[in-house]
């Protein structure tokens, strides 16, 4: 009897041993243009954290909120991380919903402008050409608050949409534009290579808001939430991780953002003070966006916040 069971146990231990591992379940989140924050992907796969969770997470960077919300209608991602203004294209029929608000007021946008640039405040703005990722976006969404703000109209400012942030600096290299809304690594990379300066930051002017915000397809959130759940977890786990490994972090965001370790280092602790450590939305951060949307031509009218969001994920404890 004892040789029987011995053999047994040995052909169950061969058995595990021969088995194949579990498939990891594969994601792949979009995100509007090129930040710190997006780098968080990088960094929870190099940390172990996404595996942990049986994810596979593949970041698909696109040109900005209008692009990033046709793939997820397209079905070509599960996740989006874009705007708080892009919560607008829920209501335009896009089939994804904000289920986690990823960091808060925007003082990781910077006016870039060019080195002889005379702009040193947001007065200075007024009739000035600025440009933006998409029509829509967040980079729009702040110039058009900055002219609604002082009262010029949400045409005071002309916001143009040139896609990504290398278009962009060319138009303003070529003297076609006076400045550009981009993230502050960028624009002290700018800085290091005497291609532009960071002059402005829009976190002066905008107050209550979501600069960031994560987006779930309909179809996986209402089939599938335990995959919301643990890329909510693993993000904000993630987020954690960063804050205690400062050097290792700052070296796999600019890998992964193709930007110096020095520009990285510099904008650091301001990305770091606008993250959120747990997902939870701010009531006057959604107002602030929901009643600013007619107002700046993004929707015809101000919509009900339970249209622009869910807090059935958030907030979470990592």
């Amino acid at each position: 009897m004892r040789k029987t069971s011995t053999k047994l146990g040995v052909l169950a231990l061969a058995w595990t041993l021969a088995a194949p591992a579990l498939a990891l379940d594969k994601v792949k989140i979009g995100t509007a243009g090129s930040s710190i924050i997006w780098s968080i992907m990088d960094m929870g796969r190099e940390a172990g954290i996404w595996k942990a969770l049986d994810l596979e997470v593949e970041r698909v960077e696109l040109a900005g909120d209008a692009p990033m919300q046709q793939a997820l209608a397209s079905n070509s991602l599960e996740f989006g991380c874009g705007s708080g203004p892009g919560m607008a294209y829920r209501v335009k029929g896009v089939p994804a919903l904000a289920v986690a608000a990823l960091a808060g007021a925007p003082w990781s946008m910077t006016l870039a402008a060019p080195m002889n640039s005379t702009i040193k405040s947001f007065d200075d703005l007024k009739g000035k050409k600025i440009g933006v990722s998409s029509a829509g976006s967040m980079t729009d969404w702040l110039v058009r608050e900055v002219a609604r703000q002082r009262g010029w109209g949400p045409d005071g400012i002309q916001s143009l949409p040139l896609g990504t942030e290398r278009t962009r600096l060319a138009a303003m290299k070529a003297g076609e534009l006076d400045g550009s809304v981009v993230a502050d690594q960028n624009a002290y990379s700018y800085e290091e290579n005497n291609a532009g300066k960071a002059v402005l930051s829009f976190g002066e002017v905008v107050k209550d808001f979501h600069a960031h915000i994560l987006f779930a397809r309909d179809d996986i959130r209402t089939k599938n939430p335990d995959l919301v759940r643990r890329v909510i977890t693993g993000w904000f786990r993630t987020v954690a991780w960063m804050h205690a490994n400062k050097e290792a972090a700052i070296k796999i965001s600019a890998k992964a953002i193709n930007v110096s370790e020095t520009a990285v280092t510099r904008a650091w602790d301001t990305e770091l003070k606008l993250m959120s450590r747990d997902g939870a939305f701010n009531p006057a951060a959604i107002e602030v966006i929901r009643r600013s949307l007619p107002e700046l031509g993004l929707l015809d009218k101000v919509p009900e916040a339970k249209e622009l969001y869910t807090g059935e994920f958030v907030p979470v404890k990592p």
